[in-house]
């Protein structure tokens, strides 16, 4: 098997860049889909229920696209095309979804098609998203690895920063931030749009300067037989796969489970933490809910400037499993904050402290995966497999949110306290993970 070449600082930016605008559209999905059902008309008891589509779109589609593209050989690539098709649903669906309450539509068929929309959505997202894991596992070697998920993570943070914002830049610009009940405000509106001009202008970017190789190459570089012919291998048989896997890949899933749990709490409940902490509401018929939704969306850029800055602190600890671990500790110990801070500008802090475990989360599981990985060969469907990690824990959370808030005193900001204490468990899980070839 041939050493995979080192790649200069801007082929590896190349390979990832696509992820910019990927990334914008699903931090709009992530810090507005509760704010728009609540919007809608959804109860906060049942509100966790919306969130089990992504995760399970996730859990089905990215299996699917990682196997696929595994057997795939095009003149444009093999997994460049799957990316490009998943950006331009996406495109069309971030157009359609938050006018859900315009179309003069019965609540009923306003909530079943704002959730048909959001399938599509997340669905395309992930058909988006997957394919650049993918391209960093296929074509970068293992020295290099860390600092290309490094590269993802910045781009990941940066897409983040500008997606969540975007209500708040509206707003400031004079957009509507109120509506007729029922119907979603313009600052929200237009920022979907916006986002998804960008998403489809990065996604061309990256088709344009990214070559992948071809099977011969492919098959020298990762020490592999061409997998594009049905020759009745482990890589059509997701069982044997999984029952093969490094011990890594499951002592990881491990701690994925808590931190996505603890993430999906967050998106699920956090614009009405806020806004019952600093705003003394939780009524989306009240401007200053959707003030606190807008402010919500500061506080995610806030996050992920944090994260930005706390990603390239990682590589300083002395091991991964350490910086991992010292990240998810901090994560849990801002979302236990978040209730303790009546004032609009003291949330920063814990979305600071928030953003350090999301740094972990993007870089850390990848890398100790990947490197686990590294010559069995199928990366495609490993990795696609291995989202389930994200999604599952996300799909049983989602199931669980209306119990867990009960539990808490039907006090949405209580649920911060779930989260927090879900991501030190995970900590604590880390050191379960055994790193070593």
């Amino acid at each position: 098997m041939k050493q995979k070449p080192d790649l200069s600082f801007w082929k590896l930016w190349n390979l990832s860049f696509g992820f910019f605008g990927v990334q914008i559209a699903y931090a709009l999905q992530s810090a507005n889909i509760s704010r728009i059902f609540r919007t809608l008309g959804a109860d906060p008891h049942s509100l966790s229920f919306f969130w089990i589509l992504p995760p399970l779109m996730g859990i089905l589609v990215q299996p699917i696209i990682g196997t696929l593209s595994d057997k795939t050989w095009t003149r444009f690539g093999r997994r460049i095309p799957y990316l490009f098709i998943g950006a331009s649903i996406a495109v069309a669906v971030m157009c359609l979804l938050p006018n859900a309450g315009s179309l003069g539509l019965q609540l009923s068929m306003v909530m079943l098609f704002g959730l048909l929309m959001l399938m599509l959505l997340d669905t395309s997202i992930n058909m988006a998203m997957q394919p650049f894991k993918m391209l960093v596992g296929d074509m970068v070697n293992e020295q290099q690895k860390g600092k290309a998920y490094s590269i993802q993570s910045f781009l990941c943070n940066a897409g983040s920063v500008v997606g969540f914002v975007f209500p708040f830049f509206f707003a400031w610009l004079g957009l509507s931030n109120v509506a007729p009940e029922g119907i979603v405000p313009d600052t929200v509106i237009w920022s979907f749009y916006v986002g998804a001009a960008i998403l489809i202008l990065c996604v061309i970017y990256t088709t344009l300067k990214v070559k992948e190789w071809n099977p011969q190459e492919y098959n020298e570089y990762n020490g592999v037989a061409s997998q594009s012919s049905d020759e009745g291998d482990k890589g059509s048989n997701w069982f044997v796969l999984l029952k093969s896997a490094p011990s890594a890949f499951w002592r990881v899933g491990l701690v994925q489970f808590f931190c996505w749990a603890a993430f999906l709490y967050m998106w699920t409940y956090v614009v009405d933490a806020v806004s019952l902490t600093v705003w003394d509401t939780a009524d989306p018929a009240n401007e200053a809910y959707q003030v606190a939704g807008n402010w919500t969306g500061v506080l995610y850029a806030i996050q992920a400037m944090g994260s930005v800055v706390w990603a390239t602190i990682i590589p300083r600890f002395k091991t991964m499993k350490i910086a991992y671990s010292v990240s998810l500790v901090l994560g849990g110990l801002g979302f236990a904050l978040i209730p303790f801070c009546p004032g609009q500008y003291l949330q920063i802090i814990p979305f600071l402290l928030i953003g350090c475990a999301w740094a972990a989360m993007l870089a850390c599981p990848f890398t100790l995966v990947t490197n686990a990985l590294q010559g069995y060969g199928h990366m495609g469907a490993y990795l696609g497999l291995f989202n389930g990690t994200i999604c599952l824990p996300q799909i049983i959370a989602a199931l669980c949110g209306g119990m867990f808030l009960s539990l808490v005193g039907h006090y949405q900001a209580n649920m911060m306290f779930v989260s927090g204490a879900f991501l030190v468990i995970g900590a604590l899980c880390v050191f379960a993970i055994n790193d070593r070839k």
